[in-house]
């Protein structure tokens, strides 16, 4: 695929096929991934992939400990609730994919099953864990380089016809990743990485979300025209 294919065609994908991914696969995205750019060539990043056994433990303490109210255990900030236009975009992405699920808004049911699927990894066969160097955590720059390389990360899978989806839910009861991940108290754990084999029936797996335009995003200084 061209770049500009895999860009402006890749989507998050929150339905998945009960299809392996071969570790050799994943081996090489992870590679190509690895050459995104970092601060003074820091590379911060660390990847857990989980699957079969350990992931199913991780998803159903997942779903124990958030059922039973447990409250949030993420490590990365999250920072103040979105608002403004920022909630505006949040909500509009929310309402494309509860429409494409046929979900109610007093469904309550099936909106809650909805979010719980976000912390089961949304079933999908491979879960990918970021995390980064906890001697790294006050600087922004550590931040700004995991997010280039699972950016890298989701666009060399989507190029080889894997799906992903970038979520915070997966990662939220941390204690429970790390004991099934055995992640070392030396790493700050980040995002998820929900990864495999699109479901093509399912239909939230067709929505695309809304972008704001180059002309709202972009200044441009110092040009004749």
């Amino acid at each position: 695929m061209l770049y500009d294919e895999v860009v402006l065609g890749r989507r998050s994908i929150r339905g998945y096929l009960p299809k392996p991914v071969p570790r050799t696969l994943i081996e090489e995205i992870l590679t190509i991934a690895m050459r995104s750019p970092t601060s003074m060539n820091t590379q911060p990043w660390h990847f857990h992939v989980i699957t079969g056994e350990p992931l199913a433990r991780i998803r159903e303490g997942n779903t124990k400990r958030i059922l039973a109210g447990e409250p949030d255990s993420r490590e990365f900030r999250r920072g103040e609730a979105f608002s403004g236009v920022h909630r505006e975009r949040q909500v509009e992405v929310a309402k494309q994919l509860f429409s494409a699920m046929g979900i109610a808004r007093d469904d309550g049911a099936a909106r809650q099953d909805w979010v719980l699927r976000g912390f089961r990894q949304f079933d999908a066969p491979v879960c990918v864990i970021v995390a980064y160097d906890r001697e790294l955590s006050g600087s922004d720059d550590t931040a700004f380089d995991c997010g280039a390389v699972t950016t890298a990360l989701v666009n060399a899978a989507w190029s080889r016809g894997l799906g992903c989806v970038i979520n915070s839910q997966g990662i939220m009861q941390s204690p429970v990743v790390r004991e099934h991940a055995g992640i070392p108290d030396d790493q700050v754990i980040m995002k998820a990485v929900a990864m495999g084999w699109p479901d093509p029936s399912f239909p939230a797996n067709a929505v695309v979300s809304h972008r704001k335009s180059m002309e709202e995003a972009a200044r441009f200084i110092g040009f004749a025209d």
